[in-house]
């Protein structure tokens, strides 16, 4: 059986990967001078998660962690949308256009989320950001369904 891919449809996803490791190391290096003023000593840091600095560092220092989750959640939906419209050989325009907006969007609500964090702003772009992928998941499901 031969696979139609559409590797241009795979460009936006592995920007979106690359764009969730850059936001690791932002909050790596947010976070690890935050930690250092609070007295942290990670070198006798034994257990924890992440989630327990919390209440330990200002808010502004777990803005970038906070994002970085978010990059590990909605966007796990995002990859295997792609990889069914490009093995089905649904790298139209259209596609394309909303893969990139996707990307695009998330990368806006990361900024916003880490600089401002003004928590309307950040709702509105996560329900576009939301709408883009339904479409892109209903797309794939025309597709598959259409394949089958």
């Amino acid at each position: 059986m031969s696979l139609n891919l559409s590797a241009n449809l795979l460009v936006p996803a592995i920007a979106l990967v690359l764009w969730s490791l850059t936001m690791l190391i932002w909050m790596v290096v947010v976070r690890f001078p935050a930690m250092k003023a609070a007295n942290i000593n990670l070198a006798k840091a034994i257990g924890g998660r992440g989630q327990d600095l919390e209440k330990l560092l200002p808010p502004a220092a777990n803005w970038p962690a906070h994002n970085y989750a978010h990059l590990m959640e909605q966007p796990t939906i995002f990859y295997p949308t792609i990889l069914v419209l490009a093995v089905l050989g649904q790298g139209s325009t259209l596609n394309l256009v909303l893969a990139w907006a996707y990307v695009a969007i998330r990368i806006v609500h990361s900024v916003w989320q880490v600089k401002v964090n003004a928590v309307p702003v950040r709702a509105r772009l996560f329900l576009v950001s939301s709408l883009v992928l339904v479409v892109l998941a209903v797309n794939a499901l025309r597709a598959a369904i259409a394949a089958a």
